[in-house]
């Protein structure tokens, strides 16, 4: 879908994107073809095909920073299939505090492999972690968990691609918290997590700090992870339905 975007060159509106598409300009590819006269209504067009030529060099290079600025938040999502060999899906868990010093734990999922971080263990290797990552996928980590990392780690720079799937979903009509969602999609969790929340994570915390209770804590990453396990599945889901939506009517009848 990244290839298939116009609206992250600046100046470029979803409407001259569509007028683009319906024309049969479907690709950077099909704009920059010296055969092709391409509109990109009130921007110049050596202007728009000075940012898609930049646009290729940087998706070769893989600079997930020249998209993360400019598609934005709102359009993170068309970059989630070039991506996601990439993409970490995050989820963190606290003691019930404001502060950054309350995170506990935070999962951290990468398509193959799961790995939690927990204070006063291996927490403080979030930054190298996150590093290794060219996109972000998070469950209103734009309200939550990203204000809470920076916090904790205030030198921090969050420079990857952010796919928060909480607006994007309301974009698809799909509303509710993360777990309502899932059900809805038919998502299934570990029988141990089933029913579990974030005043119990608080709880199951609190056990393992003061009574040194082990198997609370390791409830507890059982249930941070089925959250962030669970993200890569609504990740496609957004995807594939925002694909269809977006320019799929166009596809069709591409030549």
């Amino acid at each position: 879908m990244l290839r298939n975007t116009f609206v992250h060159i600046p100046g470029v509106g979803s409407k001259t994107e569509l007028a683009l598409w319906s024309s049969g300009c479907l690709t950077w590819e099909d704009a920059l073809s010296k055969k092709r006269k391409t509109s990109f209504g009130t921007v110049a067009d050596a202007a728009a095909l000075k940012h898609l030529e930049q646009s290729e060099a940087a998706l070769s290079d893989g600079q997930h920073q020249f998209f993360a600025k400019s598609l934005g938040m709102a359009e993170a999502w068309r970059a989630w299939g070039e991506f996601s060999g990439r993409t970490v899906y995050l989820d963190i868990e606290t003691d019930g505090g404001n502060s950054g010093d309350a995170i506990t734990c935070i999962g951290l999922y990468d398509g193959a492999e799961f790995r939690c971080l927990v204070r006063d263990q291996d927490l403080a290797e979030l930054p190298d972690v996150l590093s290794h990552y060219s996109m972000i996928v998070t469950f209103f980590g734009a309200g939550f968990d990203l204000p809470m990392i920076k916090k904790r780690w205030s030198f921090l720079e969050i420079d990857q691609i952010h796919l928060d799937l909480c607006p994007t979903m309301r974009k698809l009509g799909i509303q509710g918290g993360l777990k309502k969602i899932e059900k809805q999609l038919g998502l299934q969790r570990d029988e141990e997590a089933e029913g579990l929340n974030g005043l119990d994570a608080i709880r199951l915390w609190r056990q393992y700090e003061r009574r040194g209770d082990v198997g609370a804590l390791e409830k507890l990453i059982k249930y941070n992870r089925e959250d962030v396990v669970n993200l890569e599945r609504l990740a496609e889901h957004a995807y594939t339905l925002l694909h269809e939506q977006t320019i799929g009517p166009f596809v069709g009848s591409a030549r």
